[in-house]
């Protein structure tokens, strides 16, 4: 389905970051129909890159919806997709020879992460990181790697006393899932320091917009709104967030190929922190401006485990090390979401 549109994308990229993102440029994407991997592969699509995905489609969520996410670039003449899991390939062969690796493969979730699935964490968010980082120190691969972009989160931090959150404070996941992703990061630090691969960690701080997983709030309201369902609440609604839009997730991972350290980890936020209640009432307001009558119910349950209370990055650093500032304000990200969402359902 239709996402962001890119034209004019190299403009706005600094010199050092399209001197590597240049047309031509072989780059490897994973987690690529995913729903930021499939937005980072148009972006490299439309600055002229040679695009290897690779995405297993797991069944995390409905691969139906991967596929639709796929859609808009899977014939470009610009796009290889390989469907499978990270563990079954020669990542050496896969990362022959390519200028940069954006790693947004992992399995998502917070609440999910708790019990048995957790092996499933360990080996897609652990054991696959260091497969390819192992991987990049191949001499077909570290001739020519100028970074390895991973995809973490903020969850690493856990709740936090002093707000915003700098990238120094000390990690202290809430989740599963959130200590798979601070190893991982921890990996890429360790490939960096011992084999000089160089590498970019981003601390994602719940991106939204366009394709959002299916999972996740925004995409879970209006779905509701739209179905006359009750939409939960995991708490009493008044826990902040740090929103960050799509886009400007998607231009950190692009900025991140410029960094002048051999390793950084780097917040990515949005700018602004969020009542989620005060969230659901701006999104509410939305859908019924686009569509009279339009409501979900909300039912507020109790927290789940994992959940922090409180997330808000400070952006001091990632402003210096790559130039990264939110360009996309919360209530303009919002909108472009429900419209996607709204146009999707209405088109099936």
């Amino acid at each position: 389905m239709a996402g962001e549109r890119w034209q004019g994308l190299a403009a706005e990229l600094p010199g050092a970051v399209t001197a590597v993102l240049c047309p031509g440029a072989p780059v490897v994407v994973t987690g690529c129909a995913g729903f930021i991997g499939s937005t980072v592969t148009e972006a490299l699509l439309a600055l002229g890159c040679r695009v290897t995905g690779v995405d297993a489609l797991t069944d995390y969520y409905d691969p139906a919806l991967k596929r639709e996410n796929l859609a808009g670039f899977r014939e470009h003449p610009d796009f290889t997709f390989v469907e499978r899991h990270l563990e079954d390939l020669d990542a050496g062969a896969l990362l022959a020879g390519c200028r940069a690796v954006f790693h947004l493969a992992a399995q998502a979730g917070v609440r999910a992460s708790w019990g048995a699935s957790f092996a499933d964490y360990v080996q897609w968010n652990i054991m696959a990181t260091q497969r390819l980082l192992e991987a990049c120190k191949d001499p077909r691969v570290a001739g020519g790697l100028v970074r390895f972009v991973y995809s973490s989160s903020s969850s690493v931090y856990g709740d936090q006393e002093r707000l915003p959150v700098t990238e120094q404070v000390l990690p202290r996941p809430n989740s599963p899932y959130g200590v798979t992703k601070l190893a991982a990061e921890h990996l890429c630090v360790l490939y960096a320091m011992n084999f000089g691969v160089p590498t970019s960690s981003l601390r994602y701080f719940t991106v939204y917009g366009p394709r959002q997983r299916p999972d996740m709030a925004f995409r879970k309201y209006i779905e509701a709104a739209l179905d006359g369902r009750v939409f939960e609440v995991y708490g009493d609604g008044n826990q902040t967030r740090d929103f960050t839009y799509v886009r400007d997730a998607v231009r950190a991972n692009l900025l991140a190929v410029s960094c002048a350290r051999p390793w950084e980890v780097l917040n990515t936020g949005g700018g602004s922190r969020v009542v989620f209640a005060d969230a659901l009432a701006r999104l509410q307001a939305i859908l019924t401006a686009r569509v009279p009558g339009l409501a979900a119910a909300i039912r507020y349950t109790e927290t789940a485990k994992g959940d922090v209370r409180d997330t808000f990055a400070d952006r001091t650093h990632v402003e210096a090390a790559i130039g990264y500032r939110p360009t996309v304000a919360f209530a303009d990200g919002l909108a472009r979401e429900a419209e996607w969402a709204i146009s999707r359902r209405t088109s099936l």
